[in-house]
């Protein structure tokens, strides 16, 4: 009888001794990389939280990234800011202590820096952060801002800001140098003076008129188109009795003409003589008050009509805002005067109301909502018919959501809007709405820049939409909302910052409308009102360089961005910590404990060598050695 020898391949213990080889071999791995398993099946029951967490840390990757790129554009925008907040800066001490000696070229040298300037800004209005231009909005693969060079001069087929401008300076002038104004002498005794044409929106406006002048009588303004006019009624003044005329000018600052009955000799300036004849002939008084009247409006009219036409001509080019002008005509009963927000619908007061007015029952339909008016009480979309025109401008505001109010400013009505193609005002009253100036209904909006409407421009009485022949300045994105809105990026699970820019923003745009109408503007070095042409120009320019109550400034623009980089800041402590949480509970699920590991090791190790001695006993087992 013989014993089979044991199948060590095929026994519990060859079986027993290759899993402890297998364990040993997997705690070597653990052991080397530290890790409980090379797959997921090996990990556990905790890896399903590891797996969530691999998962906001890729999440987590993501958003630092973009938080990288979002920092890397808006710390260029910053860059580009800065710059524009330094060129303002150089513009508006030269225009503010700017020296009247001009070049040949009829500027001065604070002008020159700015026409320099100008083509500085544009280059940093061009900014590019990759192939994304900053300050275009949500079309920032198109260069924002045209060329310099085009803006100024215009291109072959479409004119520039210098054309718009000498334009508008012919138009506010007029053929005869006055601005628009007409001086005549109805009786030997007397002065007038009128506009030349009615709603004209070009040149001097007569505002008011006083006198303390002996026996004088005085009329007006009043009339269509308005005038004023002074009879002496054959009387002398007595010396220091005084004539005042304020006028308005198209840039809606006014300027006053003082002009002083005086006996001295010579006649000083801003008086008129005192007849001294014998007989004293008031005629004569009347002739010198007449030509000092003409001397005086000339002057202002080829000085601070000239400097508010340029200013008003860079409105005109480079505010592209959508808007729809509306400018009214002899719009009030009695007593016509400009209309101003406070103006009434409606009202018993022909002074301060338009007329005819709008009645209880009427309608105005704006943009497919209809604003009711009511005798009193109104409330929602209702208007009372004794309310102002500037209650009027908010509600349709509220309906159009413009960005940008809608204004009254010399007696015309401007309602803005940001989406031209879409605004639409009609009335079941249209004589009231033509009594606003807005004589033909659907009113649209009009899309400038706004050119002088017709040649000869001294004789022109109407703007019109240039946009055909016009060079357009600004190319990036119009459209509504916020320019802020125009970039999001979202930085964490609930969060989104908001970087976009836009060159046609408001703070942009008037630094570089201001700054383009100071460095385009030339006069003739020979004539007499140069001086007073750069004077003016220079002190609405630096004006126009310092923050008002209320309007936007560059500086507005970085504390916009400074606050998105803060909240990307704040986003990124968080996902630091929720890192640092997130990577402790995928090392607790994850990995291998060095001394537990070896500690197993050399259990394993114990336990398969005294399984190989036990093989080994076994294998010289034999009947011989078992007796």
């Amino acid at each position: 009888m013989s014993i089979s020898s044991i199948n060590y391949s095929s026994s519990v213990l060859g079986s027993q001794i290759r899993n402890i080889n297998q364990q040993l071999t997997d705690l070597s791995t653990q052991l080397s990389t530290g890790k409980l398993s090379q797959n997921y099946s090996g990990m556990g029951t905790n890896e399903g939280f590891a797996i969530a967490g691999r998962a906001q840390l890729s999440n987590i990757a993501a958003y630092t990234d973009t938080m990288t790129n979002v920092n890397v554009s808006i710390n260029l925008a910053n860059t580009a800011l800065q710059s524009l907040t330094t060129i303002r800066n150089t513009v508006q001490t030269g225009s503010a202590n700017t020296a009247q000696d001009l070049n040949v070229n009829g500027q001065t040298v604070a002008q020159n820096t700015a026409a320099a300037q100008f083509g500085s800004m544009v280059g940093v209005l061009n900014t590019q952060s990759g192939n994304r231009y900053l300050f275009s909005g949500t079309a920032f693969n198109t260069q924002p801002v045209a060329n310099a060079g085009d803006i100024i001069n215009g291109t072959t087929t479409q004119a520039g800001f210098k054309t718009v401008m000498a334009e508008r300076q012919a138009a506010d002038l007029g053929a005869n140098g006055m601005g628009r104004l007409v001086q005549t002498q109805p009786t030997p005794s007397s002065a007038k003076v009128s506009e030349d044409v009615a709603g004209s929106p070009f040149g001097l406006k007569i505002a008011a008129v006083s006198s303390t002048l002996t026996g004088a009588t005085v009329t007006g303004p009043s009339g269509s188109p308005v005038s004023f006019s002074v009879d002496l009624n054959g009387v002398n003044p007595n010396n220091g009795d005084k004539l005042s005329v304020q006028f308005t000018l198209p840039d809606g600052s006014t300027e006053q003409i003082d002009l002083t009955a005086s006996s001295a000799k010579p006649t000083p300036l801003g008086s008129f003589a005192i007849d001294a004849s014998t007989p004293v002939n008031p005629t004569n008084t009347a002739t010198n008050l007449n030509t000092a009247l003409n001397t005086a409006i000339t002057k202002l009219a080829n000085t601070s009509l000239v400097a508010a036409s340029a200013i008003v001509a860079g409105d005109n080019f480079f505010n592209t805002a959508s808007s729809a002008i509306g400018t009214p005509v002899n719009n009030q009963a009695a007593t016509p005067a400009p209309i101003t927000g406070a103006t009434a619908l409606s009202g018993t007061n022909p002074s301060d109301s338009i007329s005819p007015g709008f009645v209880a029952g009427d309608s105005i339909t704006v943009n497919g909502t209809t604003l009711t008016f009511v005798s009193s009480g109104a409330t929602g979309n209702q208007l009372n018919v004794g309310d102002s025109i500037q209650t009027l401008m908010s509600k349709i505001d509220q309906i159009t959501g413009t960005s940008k109010p809608s204004t009254v400013h010399g007696g015309s009505i401007t309602i803005n809007t940001d989406d031209a193609a879409s605004l639409s005002i009609t009335t079941s009253n249209t004589a009231a709405l033509g009594a606003l100036g807005f004589s033909s209904t659907p009113v649209t909006a009009t899309q400038p820049p706004l050119r002088v409407g017709s040649s000869p421009a001294s004789s022109a009485t109407t703007l019109v939409n240039g946009s055909a022949t016009t060079v357009k300045w600004y190319t990036g994105n119009d459209g509504p909302g916020s320019p802020r809105s125009t970039a999001v990026a979202r930085v964490d699970d609930s969060v989104t910052v908001q970087y976009g820019a836009q060159a046609n923003e408001d703070a942009i745009r008037k630094q570089l409308q201001a700054i383009a109408v100071f460095g385009t503007f030339s006069t003739s070095p020979t004539s007499q009102y140069a001086g007073g042409q750069v004077a003016a120009l220079s002190l609405r320019t630096t004006q126009a360089l310092t923050k008002q109550p209320g309007q936007q400034r560059i500086e507005d623009i970085q504390t916009d961005l400074a606050m998105a980089q803060n909240t990307m800041k704040d986003a990124g402590t968080r996902q630091t910590q929720a890192k640092a949480q997130l990577q402790s509970i995928i090392d607790q699920a994850e990995s291998a404990s060095p001394d537990q590991v070896a500690s197993q090791l050399l259990a394993l190790q114990n336990a398969l060598q005294a399984s190989y001695q036990v093989t080994s006993n076994l294998a010289q087992l034999s009947l011989v050695k078992f007796l």
